[in-house]
């Protein structure tokens, strides 16, 4: 399996991942799949330009990604002290295999190399007990918990709020 950084190159296999993680785990991303129909590919290319503050690590098997997780640091002059991680998603086939945990190092790796930042944060969907207790094993700790973040349909899921301090 090959872990790298992602680059405008990837942005077709990145927006087949997000499409394909949309679809089939809804309760796990606060966007939807109509949400991502809308996004051109040249959006996508401009997003995975790749800034040492903003980016998306992907694993690789076969030239397919089957893995990603994504960075974003805050710009604001009182808040880039703090990063977010977002859309962590690893495709049924590969999940127990390390993968997930291995995106996740990789991310957190480059995200601390990043000057001035002093925190990471991620929410996590209730519905999500995999990936919280991973999240947990790499030094995440809950700080909040938002009741009824995400709707769909009927249902209401609570999202937890979860911080490591660099």
């Amino acid at each position: 399996m090959e872990i790298r950084f992602l680059n405008p190159d990837d942005a077709g296999e990145w927006w087949r991942l997000r499409a394909e993680a949309l679809a089939g785990d809804p309760e796990a991303f606060s966007s939807s799949s109509d949400e991502h129909k809308t996004l051109t590919l040249d959006e996508v290319k401009k997003r995975l330009g790749g800034t040492t503050d903003s980016f998306v690590v992907g694993a690789f098997e076969d030239g397919r990604m089957v893995g990603m997780a994504g960075f974003h640091r805050e710009t604001g002059p009182k808040t880039r002290h703090k990063g977010r991680i977002w859309g962590v998603y690893v495709t049924p086939m590969k999940r127990g295999s390390g993968t997930g945990r291995t995106l996740m190092r990789a991310s957190l790796e480059r995200a601390a190399t990043i000057e001035g930042l002093e925190q990471i944060m991620l929410s996590v969907a209730e519905t999500q007990g995999v990936a919280v207790g991973l999240y947990r094993s790499l030094g995440f700790e809950t700080f909040g918990r938002e009741p009824r973040a995400l709707k769909i349909g009927n249902r209401a899921i609570d999202e937890d709020y979860m911080v490591l301090l660099l």
